[in-house]
């Protein structure tokens, strides 16, 4: 009977080991993703030391722009590597992927590839310029547009 109300549709049965097996790949998963946080914090804290070394080696030889501009470049790729960190945590805890994280990500990217180009090129070329604010724009919009979605489905 279709639409018979107490009566359960025929349905393929699973074998067992299907079910074990999911089991097995969703801990190797977790595993795999914790040995990648991990990874990222010890290449961070290495992004961090070396870049505070060649800041002061290059206070010390060269100008302070150049260090000062060299440090920022290493610290803004450290922040990535936090914000990755950061979405694999969250996606050991959930289970789910978020997709605020990779806008953040996005965002911090660019605006590392904007600073750069504005403090170590003599002329910027004004259409990758551009095309970089774009992206600022965009991603700050899909960053509204996910924080809003996220507050609409709670």
């Amino acid at each position: 009977m279709a639409g018979g109300g107490g009566e359960a549709e025929a349905r393929p049965s699973r074998p067992r080991w299907l079910g074990t097996t999911v089991g097995v790949l969703e801990g190797a998963q977790d595993y795999v993703a914790a040995v990648v946080g991990v990874v990222l914090l010890v290449l961070a804290a290495v992004l961090i030391v070396s870049g505070i070394y060649t800041f002061v080696h290059d206070m010390l030889t060269s100008n302070v722009t150049n260090a000062a501009s060299a440090l920022l470049d290493r610290l803004l790729l450290v922040l990535i590597v936090a914000e990755i960190v950061h979405t694999v945590v969250l996606s050991l805890r959930t289970h789910q992927l978020v997709a605020q994280p990779f806008i953040v990500v996005g965002l911090v990217a660019v605006i590392r590839k904007i600073l750069l180009d504005l403090s170590t090129e003599a002329s910027v070329n004004n259409t990758q310029l551009a095309l970089l604010i774009a992206m600022v724009v965009a991603f700050v919009a899909g960053l509204i547009a996910v924080s809003r979605f996220e507050k609409t489905e709670q």
